[in-house]
């Protein structure tokens, strides 16, 4: 699901039970001739050596994590738009977050900072990396 040759995954799973995910501030994304790319943003820059690049399934999953979703949600949203059993869509769904846990592009929300989270979090376009 995630695409990036420079960085290797250590496999750990931080999926489970009620916690609840959304994208990381310090990254930005576009939609790029249909593909998604995600660039982390260090000191103000995107880190061009580290451009992520992601499947229609991770696609849709980082559109999701705009807001805060716990993982029940995501699985849910891949069954749905993709037609898939259950088990598959976990597995999807759990990759993806451990992917991205892992090279910091999702973070995980306890539940005071989710109940209080109203608006989108991470920002849209390679243009943005400066906004407040």
């Amino acid at each position: 699901m995630l695409q990036n040759p420079n960085n290797e995954l250590d496999g750990r799973s931080e999926t489970d039970g009620t916690r609840i995910f959304v994208r990381s501030r310090s990254v930005v994304s576009r939609q790029v001739s249909g593909e998604t790319l995600i660039v982390p943003v260090r000191g103000k820059v995107g880190d061009l050596a580290s451009i992520y690049s992601v499947n229609e399934v991770a696609s849709l999953i980082w559109q999701l994590l705009e807001m805060p979703r716990n993982v029940s949600e995501l699985v849910s949203a891949v069954e749905r738009e993709f037609d898939i059993d259950p088990p598959q869509a976990q597995q999807d769904v759990s990759k993806f977050l451990n992917d991205m846990l892992s090279v910091g592009l999702v973070e995980v929300l306890d539940a005071m900072h989710a109940a209080g989270a109203e608006r989108p979090m991470g920002r849209e376009g390679l243009t943005a990396a400066d906004a407040s």
